[in-house]
């Protein structure tokens, strides 16, 4: 992610990857899963508001699990690339 409000920082801001590697795609489907069963059990017990923001916590979540899965799968194929003749590199 370049930093375009003001290209000097760009050294000195963590990237996404670095924030997220901790957490594994497992931990991050059953949080944002947990965050939309939380969020319905809030709505259904009247508290709508916190309801609605506890559940919109899930996309995020679901979708930064989506993206280091898919990222997990492209290291997977970039380390197994071949050129046209077929040979390994």
């Amino acid at each position: 992610m370049a930093n375009f409000i003001n290209p000097l920082l760009a050294a000195n801001t963590p990237l996404l990857e670095d924030n997220t590697s901790k957490i594994s795609v497992k931990q991050l489907i059953c949080a944002g899963v947990g965050s939309l069963l939380v969020g319905a059990a809030l709505k259904k017990t009247g508290h709508d508001k916190a309801g609605a923001f506890i559940a919109g916590l899930a996309i995020p979540m679901l979708t930064s699990a989506c993206y280091k899965k898919i990222k997990e799968k492209k290291s997977e194929n970039f380390n197994k690339s071949t050129d046209i003749t077929g040979n390994y590199y």
